[in-house]
């Protein structure tokens, strides 16, 4: 009795190079494509603005002054609409406030100082804070970044170092300046300037700052003990 053998699955195709052909209709069909960062290249970039700081300390201690003061005086006003007399405090308070003339000193001194604790915390609350930070170039609007001041200072100070004839250099970095002092020993001090001027351009550019600051270089010789 003969058997009639299994039809066997024929192999895949090989390529040239030993590997496998693939069905183009098949592959299409069963993954699906895999975002590139090209996907992303005509997404527009957003502006970098600055980070803005929690300060949870003067928050926390704000609150908490306030909350003091408030719940104490929401405390005597109950106690007085009971029928309980006020607080010493309170009566004392009201009574200097009464016969005191505005004009004294030490009004004026207290009314300053609020004053003054007022303006500081509207600053606190309106302004961005963390100056130690500065916000890098945007190329996607799905990522931001911020680069250390004191990390760029050091850079650009390394920068700075390698210029022949510096002897030492200081670097001040400001949002909108950077400010560059150097010391040279020897070579002119008009050429040390323009290759110090070229080289940390080209070193504020790789930075990669949302906003490009200005540059100001200071050349002088070292001071000569003796």
């Amino acid at each position: 009795m003969s058997h009639a053998a299994p039809e066997q699955p024929e192999p895949p195709e090989r390529s040239r190079g030993g590997g496998v052909a693939l069905d183009p209709a098949d592959s299409g069909a069963s993954r699906e494509s895999v975002p590139t960062l090209s996907d992303h290249d005509d997404e527009p970039a957003a502006r970098a603005h600055r980070f803005w700081s929690t300060r949870r300390i003067p928050a926390a201690l704000t609150a908490l002054v306030a909350l003091g003061a408030t719940g104490l005086l929401l405390y005597d006003i109950a106690a007085v609409r009971a029928g309980r007399p006020a607080m010493a405090w309170r009566r004392e308070l009201a009574d200097q406030l009464a016969r005191q003339p505005l004009d004294e000193t030490w009004v004026l001194v207290a009314a300053a100082v609020a004053m003054a604790l007022g303006v500081w915390l509207l600053a606190l609350a309106l302004t961005p804070g963390l100056r130690a930070l500065l916000p890098m170039r945007r190329d996607s609007a799905h990522v931001r970044a911020g680069l250390d001041r004191e990390a760029a200072e050091l850079a650009l100070r390394d920068r700075a170092m390698e210029v022949s004839g510096v002897q030492s250099a200081q670097v001040r970095l400001r949002r909108s300046k950077v400010g560059v002092r150097a010391l040279s020993h020897f070579r002119e001090l008009d050429a040390v300037r323009d290759d110090l001027d070229r080289t940390l351009t080209a070193g504020i550019g790789d930075l990669g700052l949302d906003r490009r600051p200005a540059l100001t270089v200071r050349v002088r010789r070292p001071v000569r003990k003796g």
